[in-house]
């Protein structure tokens, strides 16, 4: 049988290993999240990084269908990817942008970047009237405390002021980083929040000339664990990333229902049975103490799946709860299947996510690891396809 080069790619990408992404659970997370805000407050969801490893355009279009109004990307090809998908609405770039090559693109595609400093605005302002492109608008980034991208909050009105009689920019909002908004002590939080409020004071009462009679430009200091904290951080927009995936920043912000919108699932590939005193894997990490149904599964770091969790992790098969065995390898890893009966070639088990009752989170995964769970969601590389479904679980 002769087959076509683009048949079997589209048919067997799901043959060993995939993730699901939940629209619908999406939709919900959204919707939750605009119960908490104002009416004068616009959401703005963060599809930076693939949109947290869910699929960037696909979530786009969903969110911006249940109510947010902006989109936060990190880099210039991450907004592009959104227009050519014919994506209009507005798309501010998070990241630092510099290049003339840069500023073209972002005048073409109508994004809207984050000027840090004086420096970068001047490249934006020669190179916009060099094109004798549009006025632009962008948005000023000031460090309150992250100490990260912008000028220090007691440079605002400098700052403000030499991009204000720029030509060819427009403020259209004024934003700034929160460091430790998770943190159930709210001290740094709230001495953020205090340095915010008094750089945009000293702006006010400065009346400083903008350009191009602008009108007020826009403010905006929360993510997602300071839009669930208080209104108070909530001013014009809120920037939401995580929340919107369905994880909760921190145990003690959860004043809404979230549902987790990713599941990683795969395949098992091979059973077999081996006998006591076998070794399993890479090294031998795993040696056999009885014999042992084991089961190959078709997913292994390459895809996502951390080495680190090896002889740690369990999956869910059937509803039930079975360990993994042994070192996981680039492409596989294995299990002891040994409790359930006649497990079958073919059958999927599910990594991340629920199964009946069970459910494994990547906030699980964090835990062991040690680490966040935005780095869990954004490890599965574009090797898995992201499968879009309807239902919402949880």
């Amino acid at each position: 049988m002769t087959l076509s080069r683009q048949q079997p790619i589209a048919t067997m990408r799901c043959d060993r290993a995939w993730v699901e992404i939940s629209l619908a659970a999406l939709a919900h997370n959204i919707r939750q999240l605009k119960h908490l805000l104002s009416s004068r407050t616009q959401l703005m969801a963060v599809v930076k990084a693939d949109a947290y490893g869910h699929g960037a355009v696909m979530v786009a279009e969903t969110v911006l269908q249940a109510g947010a109004s902006w989109l936060g990307v990190a880099t210039v090809p991450e907004g592009i990817e959104l227009r050519e998908a014919g994506i209009t609405a507005p798309i501010l770039i998070l990241g630092a942008t510099h290049t003339p090559e840069q500023i073209k693109a972002i005048a073409h595609w109508q994004l809207q970047p984050t000027l840090c400093n004086f420096k970068q605005a001047l490249v934006f302002a020669e190179t916009l009237t060099a094109m004798q492109s549009e006025v632009l608008p962008v948005h000023l980034k000031l460090d309150t405390g992250m100490s990260r991208l912008g000028p220090p909050w007691q440079q605002a009105v400098e700052f403000v002021q030499l991009i204000a009689r720029l030509p060819n920019l427009k403020i259209a909002s004024i934003y700034s980083h929160l460091a430790t908004a998770e943190s159930p002590d709210q001290t740094i939080l709230r001495q953020q929040q205090r340095n915010f409020e008094q750089a945009i004071a000293q702006i006010k009462d400065a009346k400083l000339p903008f350009q191009n009679e602008q009108t007020q430009p826009a403010l905006h200091l929360a993510n997602s664990a300071a839009t669930l904290t208080a209104q108070d951080l909530h001013y014009d927009m809120v920037r939401v990333g995580l929340a919107m995936y369905g994880l909760y920043p921190a145990w003690h912000l959860s004043p809404i229902d979230l549902k987790p919108v990713m599941q990683v699932k795969a395949r098992i590939t091979q059973v077999k049975t081996i006998p006591a005193g076998t070794g399993v894997s890479y090294g031998h990490k795993f040696m056999s103490d009885r014999p042992i149904q084991l089961a190959v599964v078709g997913i292994g770091y390459a895809d996502g799946v951390p080495r680190n969790l090896s002889n740690q992790m369990t999956v869910l098969l059937r509803g039930q709860r079975v360990p993994q065995i042994g070192a996981i390898t680039m492409d596989q890893l294995m299990l002891d299947v040994s409790a359930i009966a006649d497990v079958q070639e073919g059958e999927v088990v599910t990594l991340l996510g629920e199964d009946g009752t069970e459910k494994i989170s990547a906030d699980d995964w964090a835990t062991q690891l040690n680490t966040i769970s935005w780095e869990i969601l954004c490890s599965f590389k574009h090797r898995l396809p992201r499968v879009a479904i309807a239902e919402v679980r949880g």
